[in-house]
């Protein structure tokens, strides 16, 4: 940078420590090349810098939102760029806002408020934990609250009440039997054997009846762009199903798809959360993506579904059903899957609105095949599937968008 340029590397670099507190994914290499770019196109007014900075940092599109977001609330003062090039401001704070904030300015002010300018003393952290002197009224307001709209905070006290849940399903009866003096079905082969030792007399009647058992469950989670934080949350909401196994389910199968399909049971059984999902992360590289639904679900079909469907199971499909191609085969594979499962049921983080529409074609496609249609966007939807499960759950938004298809 020339020297007129003054603070403005500083502050570019301060700008893009906002970014990344806000969830923007910034390198070095990122920043050395958006300051060259700034060099090179100059500094003659905000639009050109706006559109720089951005070309040079932002590589997902669901990052766009956020870069406005923090540029706008970082270089919000008129007279900031000009004063800038002649030294006379130093790197700025954001003001507080008092209007009410889209899902996207949360995180973006939230990444201001971590502060900026010269290194000083950390100001300590929000601390919001779940316990019980959380007040009713801001419990109730949390678990409404959507995903994607939370603050870090927030989230973090979201993760920990999701560890105390769990889905608890009413056990099947099973191929095996056991005895049972007050039943009306005769085991036969008791009988029989019975006879054989006195002479051929049935001297009794051996009752008998089938023995209970758990079923188990199998996860297939999107992880495209469109569900990062959907998906975040609901990794933490398996990895409490996981160690739950032997318990409320006999075994626990979870897999991620975007472009790929990717196996991480075995991951899951990591007791610390934050330890399974780190390596989540190192082991799944297509996170926040593109989504192939009906190639990954054909590989599930052809590659898995022997092995992990072949005792009754409950899946968890979470996805948005946001698919552009491959219709004709996604309606095959969504199909020949619930074939294999007791029951199939899609969350979809879509449903949070109440006027939602099936104009996806995916959508279509899908929702005939599965059993149930339910919300997975707050701890409130989370909680619901838990109590319908345990009661049988009821495909009442199913109904009602099977119902806006015809």
């Amino acid at each position: 940078m020339t020297p007129t340029a003054g603070r403005l590397p500083d502050n570019i670099v301060y700008f893009v420590r906002a970014l990344r507190r806000a969830g923007v994914s910034v390198g070095t290499a990122q920043i050395l090349e958006a300051l060259r770019a700034v060099q090179t196109v100059g500094f003659t007014n905000r639009r050109d810098f706006h559109t720089t900075l951005r070309a040079m940092i932002v590589t997902r599109a669901e990052h766009l939102l956020i870069f406005d977001q923090v540029f706008a609330m970082f270089w919000r003062d008129p007279e900031f760029l000009e004063n800038m090039i002649t030294n006379l401001l130093p790197v700025i704070t954001a003001p507080p806002i008092d209007r009410p904030l889209k899902p996207a300015q949360n995180r973006a002010a939230e990444a201001m408020a971590a502060g900026g300018g010269n290194p000083r003393q950390a100001p300590p952290k929000e601390q919001l934990e779940v316990d019980a002197q959380f007040s009713h009224s801001n419990m109730e307001k949390l678990t409404q609250k959507d995903f994607d709209a939370m603050t870090a905070a927030e989230i973090r006290a979201a993760k920990i009440a999701i560890r105390s849940m769990g889905l608890d399903l009413p056990k099947v009866l099973g191929r095996r039997y056991a005895q049972a003096a007050n039943m009306v079905q005769i085991d036969r082969r008791k009988a029989l054997q019975s006879a054989r030792r006195s002479g051929g007399e049935m001297m009794q009647l051996p009752k008998k009846r089938a023995k209970p058992r758990r079923l188990n469950l199998v996860v297939l989670c999107d992880i495209s762009g469109s569900m990062t934080r959907y998906s975040r949350m609901m990794m933490h909401f398996v990895h409490s199903m996981a160690q739950a196994q032997g318990q409320s389910w006999a075994e626990v199968h979870s897999f991620t798809f975007g472009t790929r399909l990717h196996n991480i049971s075995p991951l899951l059984t990591i007791k610390d959360p934050d330890a399974a999902l780190t390596s989540i992360g190192n082991h799944v590289r297509d996170w926040e993506g593109g989504t192939r639904i009906a190639t990954s679900l054909g590989e599930f079909n052809r590659h898995w579904a022997r092995r992990v469907l072949s005792t009754p199971s409950v899946v968890l499909l979470i996805t948005d059903g946001l698919e552009r191609e491959g219709i004709t085969q996604l309606e095959a594979e969504i199909s020949r899957l619930a074939l294999q499962t007791r029951e199939l049921i899609w969350l979809n983080p879509l449903l949070r609105w109440d006027q939602f529409l099936p104009q996806a074609a995916g959508i279509r496609a899908m929702l005939p095949h599965v059993s149930s249609f339910v919300a997975c966007h707050n701890l409130d939807s989370l909680q619901e599937l838990s109590d319908g499960l345990r009661n049988g759950l009821h495909a009442d938004h199913k109904t009602r968008v099977m119902g806006l298809l015809k």
